[in-house]
């Protein structure tokens, strides 16, 4: 199959290409710059947002967990004091969501999605390296997600609270997401969030709004077809919305992952079939050139824009389809989009990747290198997953 020649590519990718990149975006004056254009400007004035910050966290400290290179552990822990400096709010609790690059808070508003990858990447850097002001942090953060987010009557969290924490009338996570009172993406890296800290800290309360999370993505999110649906009311019922194909492939294997960070093989027998069936249904989305399209919209059309982070976890979706459900061609079928990514997408000149492969086949330079939104988390992930799978064989 290759593996020893997949092997060095994801490792190559992921130092050279990826991490070295995100390493010459330290601010020597704290943290990370906060977006670079398409065409490499770095636009060091530029608001910081919550998500990618969080990211480079999580990016570095699971490196450094996988590779020992100290000089990712000295980057998780510098974004790491800029952050818990200026993205926590140290009146209110939990995180902003933007700040700007002298760390005056921009936007805010308490996103679930955001607390939610402030705890993945400080429970990260505990695991890389036991550091108790990152451990102390993510608890609080998961105590405010409890105070504040949860919905102890229809069960699950609330999508995105004010400052201080009362009621929003626009919780939308981004341009590209509609008003909803909870949505898919924001319990799936919840869920994520959760288990990785239960990880450093296996406490009940937390376990239990673990299984919680998993009961809840297979038991409402997903969709009798096996996609998911991605906007709910507060007590569930469906809001009609697209396809989201990155979105099926990638819980289909971070739900069974965040199953086994339990421990409990009744919890993991419960989740494994729901996620199989979402792993087949993300894989509708495949084109003949070993791509994964975006989104199918509710009249049937589609975008089939190729972009970054859906190709990413279209390998690791399949890496583990093969490995933990017998699927046998899912290993070609994850070599394929990793085919595609090296092929289109890795700016191997410029460093890091493109956002997306537009339809006609041209890359997008409209959208950034770094940005709110474009972060060493899916693509390095996505080579930390292929290393440990394909080692593991």
């Amino acid at each position: 199959m290759g593996n020893t020649q997949h092997l060095s590519e994801f490792k190559s990718i992921l130092q050279e290409n990826i991490l070295q990149y995100w390493l010459k975006l330290r601010d020597p004056e704290g943290g990370f710059y906060g977006e670079v254009f398409s065409n490499g400007d770095v636009i060091k004035n530029a608001p910081r947002g919550v998500i990618l910050n969080a990211r480079i966290i999580w990016a570095f400290a699971a490196a450094y967990r996988a590779l020992g290179n100290k000089e990712y552990l000295d980057a998780a822990l510098w974004a790491k004091e800029w952050f818990l400096k200026n993205f926590v709010d140290h009146e209110n609790g939990g995180v902003y969501w933007s700040v700007s690059a002298s760390g005056e808070p921009l936007e805010s508003k308490k996103q679930l999605y955001s607390q939610g990858f402030a705890i993945y990447g400080l429970s990260e850097l505990v695991r890389a390296c036991g550091d108790k002001e990152a451990l102390e942090a993510a608890i609080e953060l998961f105590r405010v997600c409890q105070r504040h987010f949860a919905d102890r009557r229809n069960g699950g969290y609330t999508e995105a609270l004010a400052r201080n924490f009362s009621p929003l009338e626009d919780m939308s996570l981004s341009a590209h997401d509609i008003n909803a009172d909870k949505t898919m993406n924001s319990h799936l890296h919840i869920l994520e969030a959760f288990a990785n800290l239960y990880r450093v800290w296996p406490d009940p309360e937390l376990r239990e709004a673990v299984v919680s999370l998993l009961d809840i993505i297979c038991r409402k999110v997903m969709a009798p077809d096996g996609h998911l649906q991605l906007y709910f009311k507060n007590d569930w019922t469906v809001i009609p919305g697209a396809v989201s194909y990155g979105h099926d492939i990638e819980t289909s294997w971070l739900m069974l992952e965040c199953a086994e960070a339990i421990g409990d093989e009744k919890v993991i027998g419960f989740v494994k079939p729901y996620a199989l069936r979402l792993g087949i249904a993300g894989n509708e989305g495949l084109l003949p050139d070993g791509s994964m399209r975006y989104e199918k919209f509710t009249d049937g059309t589609f975008d089939d824009s190729r972009q970054w982070w859906v190709q990413a976890e279209t390998v690791v979706g399949n890496l583990w389809l093969w490995k933990y459900h017998g699927v046998t061609s899912a290993y070609d079928t994850a070599m394929r989009t990793w085919d595609y990514i090296r092929e289109k997408l890795v700016d191997f000149e410029g460093g890091e990747w493109w956002w997306a492969i537009l339809p006609d086949g041209s890359i997008d330079r409209a959208n950034p290198k770094a940005g709110f939104w474009k972060c060493p988390y899916h693509n390095s992930r996505m080579c930390l997953e292929a290393l440990k799978v394909l080692e593991s064989q």
